[in-house]
């Protein structure tokens, strides 16, 4: 049952994320606007002028959504994955455990915070984006509904991710040797349908591949794989990763050892 005193504690949680991030916003905001500016720059102009067109569109149009996406799977996954881990670290994850509210609270609250600096460098890239190319949103509605279904998918993998993890270390091993070469084999910078039919096979194990079409369907009104099939894959992995989440942190997984 929903109680007032979990969504007390839902906002808290909620608002201690959004603070932290916002507190030392040089470090995690504006990387990513910086980095992403460098992407539109060198990939967007100085090479997209040699590629030319792109599925009928120009290549900086083309690679514009997928770019976007990058930033708000990067800046959830991390958000999570950091604050959490810093929790079990300093042991104050221990003390929203003993209070008196549900474990899917504690993981709402943190998916709130990861959605949200998710959410907040999308709409700073898409800003910067309009510098570079006359960007025409073709479907806002589902714009929005895939910036948050992103965020919410990579935000329970930082969780995740931060329950195992046992040091430092080892909450950068998942982004540099997992999520990266998803991201980049995700169809950011080319169309699958370029592919020999053996790597477009391939390609389409990856999921990161099904959100980025998706958003690159609400932008530009174009992709490369059904609808469909596009939303089915990021519910999926949704709800199995939300059921692991909860799972763990039930169980007390890598924070009560």
């Amino acid at each position: 049952m929903f109680r007032k005193e979990y969504l007390v504690a839902l906002q808290t949680i909620t608002f201690k994320e959004v603070k932290r991030f916002t507190r030392i916003w040089v470090q995690t905001l504006l990387p990513s606007i910086i980095t992403t500016s460098l992407y539109f720059l060198i990939f967007g102009t100085l090479i997209g002028s040699r590629i030319g067109q792109m599925k009928g569109y120009d290549y900086m149009e083309f690679i514009v959504p997928g770019l976007i996406l990058m930033a708000v799977i990067s800046n959830a996954y991390s958000n999570v994955v950091s604050s959490f881990y810093g929790s079990k670290f300093q042991h104050n994850i221990e003390e929203m455990l003993v209070a008196p509210m549900p474990g899917w609270v504690i993981l709402a609250g943190y998916i709130s915070g990861g959605v949200m600096r998710g959410l907040i460098v999308g709409v700073l890239v898409t800003i910067v984006s309009l510098f570079f190319t006359d960007l025409r949103i073709a479907h806002p509605v589902m714009m929005v509904v895939v910036f948050l279904l992103t965020g919410v998918l990579f935000s329970c993998a930082g969780f995740i991710n931060a329950v195992y993890a046992k040091s430092f270390d080892d909450i950068s091993i998942v982004p540099t040797f997992v999520l990266t070469p998803l991201i980049y084999l995700g169809g950011v910078f080319y169309s699958i349908d370029m592919l020999p039919m053996f790597w477009q096979t391939v390609s389409l194990l990856n999921p990161v591949l099904y959100m980025i079409d998706v958003f690159r369907y609400s932008i530009l009104g174009t992709s490369d794989i059904p609808l469909v099939y596009g939303f089915s894959v990021i519910a999926l992995f949704i709800t199995a990763l939300l059921v692991i989440s909860l799972r763990l942190l039930s169980k007390g997984i890598g924070i009560r050892d």
